[in-house]
Protein backbone atom coordinates (compact mmCIF):
# COMPACT_ATOMS: atom_id res chain seq x y z
CA UNK A 1 0.00 0.00 0.00
CA UNK A 2 2.80 2.44 0.85
CA UNK A 3 4.28 1.89 -2.62
CA UNK A 4 0.91 2.76 -4.17
CA UNK A 5 0.73 5.98 -2.15
CA UNK A 6 4.22 7.06 -3.18
CA UNK A 7 3.82 6.04 -6.82
CA UNK A 8 0.41 7.63 -7.31
CA UNK A 9 1.49 10.89 -5.69
CA UNK A 10 4.71 11.12 -7.70
CA UNK A 11 3.03 10.35 -11.03
CA UNK A 12 0.26 12.86 -10.31
CA UNK A 13 2.60 15.58 -9.05
CA UNK A 14 4.70 15.21 -12.20
CA UNK A 15 2.04 17.39 -13.82
CA UNK A 16 2.96 20.18 -11.43
CA UNK A 17 6.67 19.53 -11.93
CA UNK A 18 6.18 19.92 -15.66
CA UNK A 19 4.29 23.17 -15.12
CA UNK A 20 6.93 24.58 -12.74
CA UNK A 21 9.10 26.17 -15.48
CA UNK A 22 6.13 28.32 -16.44
CA UNK A 23 6.87 30.45 -13.37
CA UNK A 24 10.13 31.53 -15.00
CA UNK A 25 9.41 31.58 -18.75
CA UNK A 26 6.37 31.09 -20.93
CA UNK A 27 7.69 30.00 -24.30
CA UNK A 28 9.01 26.74 -25.65
CA UNK A 29 9.99 26.03 -29.24
CA UNK A 30 7.82 23.76 -31.36
CA UNK A 31 10.78 21.44 -31.87
CA UNK A 32 11.34 20.83 -28.15
CA UNK A 33 7.63 20.45 -27.49
CA UNK A 34 7.39 17.82 -30.24
CA UNK A 35 10.51 16.03 -28.98
CA UNK A 36 9.06 15.84 -25.45
CA UNK A 37 5.69 14.57 -26.67
CA UNK A 38 7.28 11.92 -28.90
CA UNK A 39 9.64 10.78 -26.11
CA UNK A 40 6.59 10.40 -23.88
CA UNK A 41 4.83 8.37 -26.57
CA UNK A 42 7.78 5.97 -26.78
CA UNK A 43 7.80 5.51 -23.01
CA UNK A 44 4.08 4.69 -22.97
CA UNK A 45 4.18 2.29 -25.94
CA UNK A 46 6.99 0.31 -24.32
CA UNK A 47 5.12 0.23 -20.99
CA UNK A 48 2.04 -1.18 -22.74
CA UNK A 49 3.68 -3.72 -25.02
CA UNK A 50 6.44 -4.98 -22.72
CA UNK A 51 4.80 -4.73 -19.27
CA UNK A 52 1.03 -4.33 -19.17
CA UNK A 53 -0.07 -6.64 -21.98
CA UNK A 54 2.46 -9.46 -21.31
CA UNK A 55 1.53 -9.47 -17.61
CA UNK A 56 -2.17 -9.59 -18.47
CA UNK A 57 -1.64 -12.45 -20.96
CA UNK A 58 0.37 -14.44 -18.43
CA UNK A 59 -2.60 -14.62 -16.06
CA UNK A 60 -5.66 -14.72 -18.31
CA UNK A 61 -7.04 -15.94 -21.62
CA UNK A 62 -6.38 -13.99 -24.79
CA UNK A 63 -10.04 -12.99 -25.11
CA UNK A 64 -9.92 -11.22 -21.74
CA UNK A 65 -6.85 -9.25 -22.79
CA UNK A 66 -8.43 -8.27 -26.12
CA UNK A 67 -11.64 -7.17 -24.41
CA UNK A 68 -9.68 -5.14 -21.88
CA UNK A 69 -7.67 -3.30 -24.54
CA UNK A 70 -10.82 -2.59 -26.56
CA UNK A 71 -12.68 -1.39 -23.47
CA UNK A 72 -9.90 1.05 -22.61
CA UNK A 73 -9.87 2.37 -26.17
CA UNK A 74 -13.66 2.72 -26.37
CA UNK A 75 -13.88 4.46 -23.00
CA UNK A 76 -11.30 7.07 -24.03
CA UNK A 77 -13.18 7.56 -27.28
CA UNK A 78 -16.42 8.17 -25.38
CA UNK A 79 -14.72 10.56 -22.97
CA UNK A 80 -13.31 12.51 -25.89
CA UNK A 81 -16.76 12.79 -27.46
CA UNK A 82 -18.05 14.32 -24.21
CA UNK A 83 -15.02 16.55 -23.60
CA UNK A 84 -13.50 17.01 -27.08
CA UNK A 85 -9.80 17.49 -27.73
CA UNK A 86 -8.72 21.13 -27.93
CA UNK A 87 -5.56 22.22 -29.69
CA UNK A 88 -3.67 24.20 -27.07
CA UNK A 89 -2.33 26.64 -29.64
CA UNK A 90 -5.05 26.75 -32.27
CA UNK A 91 -8.19 27.09 -30.19
CA UNK A 92 -11.59 27.99 -31.57
CA UNK A 93 -12.33 31.69 -31.66
CA UNK A 94 -16.01 31.28 -30.79
CA UNK A 95 -15.26 30.21 -27.22
CA UNK A 96 -14.76 32.89 -24.61
CA UNK A 97 -11.52 32.84 -22.66
CA UNK A 98 -13.14 31.79 -19.38
CA UNK A 99 -15.13 28.91 -20.86
CA UNK A 100 -12.15 27.94 -23.02
CA UNK A 101 -9.93 27.64 -19.97
CA UNK A 102 -12.60 25.64 -18.14
CA UNK A 103 -13.03 23.32 -21.11
CA UNK A 104 -9.34 22.50 -21.43
CA UNK A 105 -9.01 21.96 -17.67
CA UNK A 106 -12.04 19.65 -17.70
CA UNK A 107 -10.65 17.73 -20.67
CA UNK A 108 -7.24 17.19 -19.06
CA UNK A 109 -8.75 16.24 -15.69
CA UNK A 110 -11.11 13.72 -17.27
CA UNK A 111 -8.32 12.36 -19.41
CA UNK A 112 -6.22 11.75 -16.26
CA UNK A 113 -8.78 9.40 -14.66
CA UNK A 114 -7.86 6.28 -16.69
CA UNK A 115 -4.19 7.08 -16.18
CA UNK A 116 -4.67 6.93 -12.42
CA UNK A 117 -6.60 3.67 -12.82
CA UNK A 118 -3.62 2.30 -14.76
CA UNK A 119 -1.29 3.05 -11.87
CA UNK A 120 -3.61 1.51 -9.27
CA UNK A 121 -4.21 -1.65 -11.28
CA UNK A 122 -0.50 -2.07 -11.92
CA UNK A 123 0.26 -1.99 -8.20
CA UNK A 124 -2.29 -4.79 -7.74
CA UNK A 125 -0.47 -7.07 -10.17
CA UNK A 126 1.74 -9.86 -8.90
CA UNK A 127 4.73 -8.77 -10.97
CA UNK A 128 7.19 -6.98 -8.71
CA UNK A 129 8.05 -3.48 -9.86
CA UNK A 130 5.24 -3.20 -12.44
CA UNK A 131 3.42 -0.50 -10.47
CA UNK A 132 6.54 1.63 -10.21
CA UNK A 133 7.26 1.31 -13.94
CA UNK A 134 3.74 2.33 -14.94
CA UNK A 135 3.74 5.18 -12.43
CA UNK A 136 6.99 6.35 -14.01
CA UNK A 137 5.56 6.10 -17.53
CA UNK A 138 2.45 8.07 -16.55
CA UNK A 139 4.57 10.63 -14.72
CA UNK A 140 6.76 11.18 -17.79
CA UNK A 141 3.62 11.74 -19.83
CA UNK A 142 2.19 14.14 -17.25
CA UNK A 143 5.19 16.49 -17.18
CA UNK A 144 4.95 17.98 -20.71
CA UNK A 145 1.17 17.91 -20.38
CA UNK A 146 1.37 20.08 -17.26
CA UNK A 147 3.66 22.55 -19.01
CA UNK A 148 1.38 22.85 -22.05
CA UNK A 149 -1.73 23.33 -19.91
CA UNK A 150 -0.03 26.05 -17.86
CA UNK A 151 1.22 27.69 -21.06
CA UNK A 152 -2.30 27.69 -22.47
CA UNK A 153 -3.71 29.30 -19.33
CA UNK A 154 -1.07 32.02 -19.36
CA UNK A 155 -1.96 32.77 -22.97
CA UNK A 156 -5.54 33.20 -21.72
CA UNK A 157 -4.28 35.92 -19.35
CA UNK A 158 -4.30 33.73 -16.24
CA UNK A 159 -1.53 34.66 -13.78
CA UNK A 160 1.54 32.45 -13.83
CA UNK A 161 1.14 31.21 -10.27
CA UNK A 162 -2.56 30.46 -10.77
CA UNK A 163 -1.78 28.66 -14.03
CA UNK A 164 0.80 26.54 -12.21
CA UNK A 165 -1.68 25.66 -9.44
CA UNK A 166 -4.49 24.79 -11.87
CA UNK A 167 -2.20 22.62 -13.99
CA UNK A 168 -1.03 20.80 -10.84
CA UNK A 169 -4.62 20.22 -9.71
CA UNK A 170 -5.54 18.53 -13.00
CA UNK A 171 -3.12 15.73 -12.07
CA UNK A 172 -4.46 15.29 -8.54
CA UNK A 173 -7.45 13.29 -9.81
CA UNK A 174 -5.00 10.50 -10.64
CA UNK A 175 -4.34 9.95 -6.93
CA UNK A 176 -8.02 9.23 -6.29
CA UNK A 177 -8.50 7.08 -9.39
CA UNK A 178 -5.35 5.08 -8.64
CA UNK A 179 -6.79 4.06 -5.26
CA UNK A 180 -10.09 3.16 -6.96
CA UNK A 181 -8.24 0.94 -9.44
CA UNK A 182 -6.18 -0.69 -6.71
CA UNK A 183 -9.13 -1.53 -4.46
CA UNK A 184 -11.32 -2.75 -7.30
CA UNK A 185 -8.69 -5.26 -8.38
CA UNK A 186 -8.01 -6.22 -4.77
CA UNK A 187 -11.63 -7.15 -4.06
CA UNK A 188 -12.78 -8.48 -7.45
CA UNK A 189 -11.09 -11.74 -8.38
CA UNK A 190 -9.68 -11.92 -11.90
CA UNK A 191 -9.93 -8.18 -12.46
CA UNK A 192 -6.18 -7.52 -12.44
CA UNK A 193 -5.50 -8.89 -15.93
CA UNK A 194 -8.55 -7.16 -17.33
CA UNK A 195 -7.50 -3.94 -15.63
CA UNK A 196 -3.94 -4.17 -16.99
CA UNK A 197 -5.18 -4.66 -20.54
CA UNK A 198 -7.72 -1.87 -20.05
CA UNK A 199 -4.88 0.42 -18.98
CA UNK A 200 -2.89 -0.60 -22.06
CA UNK A 201 -5.81 0.24 -24.35
CA UNK A 202 -6.30 3.64 -22.72
CA UNK A 203 -2.60 4.49 -22.93
CA UNK A 204 -2.30 3.37 -26.56
CA UNK A 205 -5.30 5.53 -27.44
CA UNK A 206 -3.57 8.54 -25.89
CA UNK A 207 -0.35 7.80 -27.78
CA UNK A 208 -1.90 7.31 -31.22
CA UNK A 209 -4.71 9.86 -30.99
CA UNK A 210 -2.94 12.65 -29.11
CA UNK A 211 0.82 12.41 -28.63
CA UNK A 212 1.99 11.24 -32.06
CA UNK A 213 -0.25 13.60 -34.09
CA UNK A 214 0.70 16.53 -31.83
CA UNK A 215 4.41 15.77 -32.22
CA UNK A 216 4.16 15.57 -36.04
CA UNK A 217 2.11 18.69 -36.69
CA UNK A 218 4.78 21.39 -36.94
CA UNK A 219 7.33 20.02 -39.39
CA UNK A 220 9.62 18.26 -36.89
CA UNK A 221 8.68 14.70 -37.78
CA UNK A 222 12.26 13.42 -37.98
CA UNK A 223 13.26 14.79 -34.57
CA UNK A 224 10.03 13.47 -33.07
CA UNK A 225 10.57 10.03 -34.62
CA UNK A 226 14.06 9.68 -33.15
CA UNK A 227 12.76 10.95 -29.80
CA UNK A 228 10.01 8.31 -29.89
CA UNK A 229 12.59 5.56 -30.47
CA UNK A 230 14.78 6.87 -27.64
CA UNK A 231 11.80 6.93 -25.27
CA UNK A 232 10.91 3.37 -26.28
CA UNK A 233 14.47 2.15 -25.62
CA UNK A 234 14.70 3.97 -22.28
CA UNK A 235 11.56 2.25 -21.03
CA UNK A 236 12.69 -1.15 -22.36
CA UNK A 237 15.94 -0.75 -20.42
CA UNK A 238 14.05 0.20 -17.27
CA UNK A 239 11.77 -2.81 -17.65
CA UNK A 240 14.77 -5.08 -18.16
CA UNK A 241 16.66 -3.71 -15.15
CA UNK A 242 13.82 -3.17 -12.68
CA UNK A 243 10.80 -5.05 -14.07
Amino acid sequence: MEHLVVGSFLSALATGAGALPILFFKRVTHRWRDILLAFTAGIMVAACTFSLIPQAMANERLIVVCLGVLTGTVLLTLLESVIPHIDLEHTRANISMDSQSLLILSAITLHNIPEGLSVGVSYSAEQSGLGGLIAFAIGVQNAPEGFLVALFLINQRVSRFKAFLLATLTGSVEIVSSFVGYYLTSFVEGLVSYGLSFAAGAMLFIVYKELIPESHGDGHERSATFSFIVGLLVMICLIKWFG
